[in-house]
């Protein structure tokens, strides 16, 4: 059973910074691509971050309106991806999600709220 957790948002001020992490159980972490998503209301899930396997360089993605400022990551040895997340704006304010793709099926987490204020 695929389980992903999320953890590690809450209030920030704008200019400051913030790691999530997302736990993840049930998939062969070490082979497949993990990613971070954003949800603004009334729009659709967005891409934020993903990151390759280590095996094909550990290769990291990011969306425009992040790069520079968000890092992803991932510990193999604690099945668990990261999202550091510095300079953040008040755009920024979403719920993050994890995620992954198995088998052809998009796997979620419950998403982590991260509030910015200005």
């Amino acid at each position: 059973q695929v389980q992903l957790v999320e953890s590690g948002g809450g209030l920030v001020q704008a200019g400051e910074s913030l790691r999530l992490s997302c736990a993840a159980s049930g998939i062969p972490f070490r082979h497949i691509v993990l990613g971070w998503y954003r949800q603004p209301p009334g729009k659709q899930r967005e891409l934020v971050a993903t990151i390759t396997p280590i095996t094909v360089g550990g290769r990291p993605n990011y969306a425009d309106s992040v790069k520079g400022r968000f890092t992803i990551s991932r510990d193999n040895a604690k099945n668990t991806v990261y999202l550091q997340m510095s300079e953040v704006k008040p755009e920024d304010t979403d719920v993050y999600y994890c995620n992954v793709m198995l088998a052809g099926i998009n796997y979620w987490g419950k998403g982590t709220l991260v509030t910015v204020s200005s």
